[in-house]
């Protein structure tokens, strides 16, 4: 027995060292963890070095990862976001599901697959990942953007379809082997009891339950885990699924004021725990049928990286919002889900569908999720690339994204003193000075909430993003003294995208008059954005410890 105890725990340690040095590669070719994690279950299967032998325990961990991965999406499921949104996250969510799930099913039918694989596939193929696309939004800084807020809604739109496409599977397997009606009726039954449980949790115990166990913050981690296992293994024994369980507990715990901090709590054990989950998945794969693959495989991931976007580009072109918003929120969903996977290896243990088609879905996903990360890193410039193609998306006035940004184009502002882009904390108190000399301040800025509140503050501010190379030729600049830059930047140096040179070539490309002034986070980079066009460079984070320094030194007086 001690053997047996000793042998997994050296292959569970072999597993865990195999996953951070995957995701150590991973990162090198600025690929998600997904990518390198499912690259290390392959190695670490039978077909390289077959370290990954202990399926019983290993499949226990994937389990409960995915059980809190679903809590967690759970968590976060902003219903709010979508009422605030609208019609366009309905709209845009609806339609590509509906569009990719269509067209998809015929593309499988055309390639030789069964009817039940096909459906099975089409719907794995509608699912994004939004864990991928918040980290690379964020990363970013466009996840506050117009078309940041539209793909967030959208991909709710699609979490609550991950949910429904679920339920169905669950309700599928309950009706095997019995009347398919009675199967239902018992999967209904067990779903809306726990739908009435979850709700009395919501309404009289998760805020006053949360807030007594924040006062020990490594209790509510635990019992955060706890919950999501309970309800994943009686969503398990009513039939509607350990995924769904683990959801519903989520969404009970939604609605509290702790629910960001379980969240960040939990994050790191849910990439541990899912590793065993990418591992398992990619241990099972068999090579030999993958390559016999690659050519369905090919089709369904061009289907996936053109025909989202495009779709979406449509949608919301037909709905009044401008072509470069769409391309940039449509390159979201150029990519399939974790779900996906999580989908397709429920039908494999249910039966609905063999293994080879997991292979298939999992290879579409390597495809996908390595490519769209380069296009979503690079979507300014493939946005310049493809203007041209897709203007015929785009109506001759975009009412709707003008309505939704304020209704105030740039061409109707008063002729300013200082153009200030970016309307955080340090373009805000820029502008506050300022104005307190007598000079009048336009701010610009890619978040319609921000430029609202700039509004209500008196000044006067316009949308835009100041990697739009069209954005400039539309200010009024004409007597503008200086162009200001306070957006905030990553640190660790200049990119090809990074949005000070962008904005620097637009406004020297106008024959701007004025002086233009951007931000940076050491005296390198300042020197080299001095090198590239830019009049002054402004260090805020010396700058205020500089200050600091000089009024901590001050002696009191007396």
């Amino acid at each position: 027995m001690e053997l047996i105890a000793a042998s997994v725990f050296y292959e569970v340690a072999a597993l865990l060292a195999l996953g951070a040095a995957a995701g150590l590669a991973a990162l090198f070719l600025r690929q998600p963890l997904i990518v390198g994690l499912i690259g290390a279950g392959i190695i670490a299967g039978p077909a390289v070095l077959g370290v990954a032998r202990s399926d019983e325990h290993i499949d226990l961990l994937a389990e409960l990862g995915i059980a809190v991965l679903l809590f967690l999406v759970g968590l976060k499921l902003d219903i709010g976001l979508i009422r605030s949104l609208g019609a366009v996250a309905l709209a845009t969510g609806l339609g590509q599901v509906t569009f990719t799930a269509v067209v998809g099913f015929g593309l499988c039918l055309l390639l030789g697959l069964d009817t039940v694989t096909s459906i099975y596939v089409a719907v794995a193929l509608t699912f994004s990942s939004t864990i991928i696309i918040v980290k690379l939004l964020s990363d970013k800084r466009e996840i506050d953007s117009l078309h940041g807020r539209i793909a967030l809604g959208f991909l709710i739109v699609q979490d609550i379809v991950v949910v429904i496409a679920m339920v169905v599977v669950s309700a599928l397997a309950a009706g095997v082997g019995e009347a398919a009606l009675g199967g239902l009726l018992r999967v209904a039954a067990g779903g809306v009891a726990m739908l009435v449980f979850v709700g009395l949790v919501i309404r009289f115990a998760a805020e006053p339950l949360t807030a007594r166990l924040a006062h020990a913050p490594e209790l509510l981690a635990g019992f955060a885990i706890g919950w999501a296992a309970l309800l994943a293994a009686v969503g398990d024994a009513l039939g509607i699924g350990k995924e769904i369980g683990g959801l519903l507990a989520g969404v009970a715990l939604a609605s509290t004021q702790f629910r960001e901090a379980i969240a960040a709590r939990l994050s790191a054990l849910r990439d541990f725990l899912l590793l065993f989950f990418f591992i398992a998945l990619g241990a099972r794969l068999d090579l030999g049928a993958m390559g016999e693959q690659l050519g369905a495989a090919a089709v369904l991931s061009v289907f996936v990286l053109v025909g989202n976007p495009l779709i979406v580009v449509a949608i919301m072109g037909a709905m009044g919002y401008r072509r470069r918003t769409g391309f940039l929120a449509g390159l979201t969903v150029a990519q399939i889900s974790e779900f996906s996977l999580i989908l397709m290896a429920m039908g494999v243990a249910l039966g609905h569908v063999a293994e080879p088609a997991l292979g298939l879905v999992t290879l579409i996903g390597l495809i996908t999720i390595a490519l769209s990360t380069y296009m979503i890193t690079h979507s300014h410039r493939l946005a310049a690339w493809f203007d041209r193609p897709l203007r015929n998306f785009e109506r001759d006035h975009p009412w709707r994204e003008a309505a939704e940004t304020g209704g105030m184009a740039a061409e109707a502002a008063a002729a300013p003193d200082v153009v200030i882009f970016g309307l955080g904390r340090f373009g805000r108190a820029i502008a506050e000075r300022l104005r307190a000399r007598g000079l009048a301040v336009l701010g610009v800025d890619f978040d319609p909430e921000a430029v609202r509140a700039w509004r209500r503050r008196g000044f006067e501010a316009v949308y835009g993003d100041a990697t739009d190379p069209k954005l400039v030729a539309t200010l009024p600049l004409g007597r503008a003294r200086w162009a200001i830059s306070a957006i905030p930047s990553h640190a660790g140096g200049l990119t090809h995208e990074d949005h000070r040179l962008a904005l620097i070539a637009a406004l020297r490309g106008e024959r701007f008059g004025g002086r233009i002034a951007v931000t940076a986070h050491g005296r390198s980079e300042r020197n080299e954005l001095l090198g590239r066009g830019a009049d002054l460079v402004l260090l805020p984070f010396h700058d205020a410890a500089e200050r600091a320094a000089e009024l901590v030194a001050v002696k009191p007086e007396g």
